[in-house]
């Protein structure tokens, strides 16, 4: 047992190998392609073994699809005034969890994102990202409106706003104003998104 971590630095290490995989992933993608890199280079080049690789991210498809700013969206979504729109709630999480990450980091999203959207071999894999986005966007409205995830209003809604998101921030050109404009039209047109009451508010 005295040669095993502690389990503070044991977890510190982990995410810095995982950090470490992608980063090198993400290089190599750059370099090669994505359909051009295989596990094994990936592996090699973040001086990791393929099973290794394989604890972190069971294919090369979920090393890209892997979104670590969930949790941090999520406590950034429910510290929110309760004053303020669902949508709106959401916008200004989004926009305090990428005010805290470092440059680089801003970066890699970008190029994680702009990847998911542009190669071919990852279509079926952004449907899965969709479809992922839209789950977590129905729990966070259910949780702030006091309504079923399952509630058809809040489904459709959480569709809606995923997919203006995608695709009002790909035509923008990756515009800073892309997410508020989605915002603004989303509210204007969409009872869903405005004006509902956070749960226990209005009683």
């Amino acid at each position: 047992m005295s040669g095993d971590l502690p389990h503070g630095l044991r977890e510190r290490k982990k995410a810095r190998t995982r950090k470490t995989i992608r980063t090198e992933a993400f290089r190599l993608f750059r370099e090669k392609g994505y359909p051009h890199t295989t596990v094994e280079q990936i592996a090699a080049a973040a001086e990791v073994s393929p099973s290794t690789f394989f604890r972190y991210f069971p294919t090369k498809e979920d090393l890209v699809l892997a979104d670590d700013l969930d949790p941090a969206l999520i406590e950034a979504f429910q510290a929110q005034p309760p004053e303020l729109s669902a949508l709106t709630a959401f916008l200004r999480a989004g926009e305090a969890v990428v005010a805290t990450l470092p440059a680089e980091e801003r970066q890699f999203e970008r190029e994680r994102r702009l990847l998911l959207r542009t190669d071919p071999e990852l279509r079926g894999a952004m449907m899965v990202e969709l479809g992922r986005s839209v789950d977590l966007l129905a729990g966070l409205l259910a949780g702030r409106l006091g309504r079923s995830t399952e509630d058809f209003e809040v489904r459709v809604t959480a569709g809606a706003c995923v997919g203006a998101f995608y695709l009002g921030i790909a035509e923008s050109g990756e515009d800073p104003r892309a997410s508020a404009r989605v915002v603004e039209l989303l509210e204007s047109g969409m009872p869903g998104c405005a004006g509902v009451p956070a749960h226990g508010s209005g009683r």
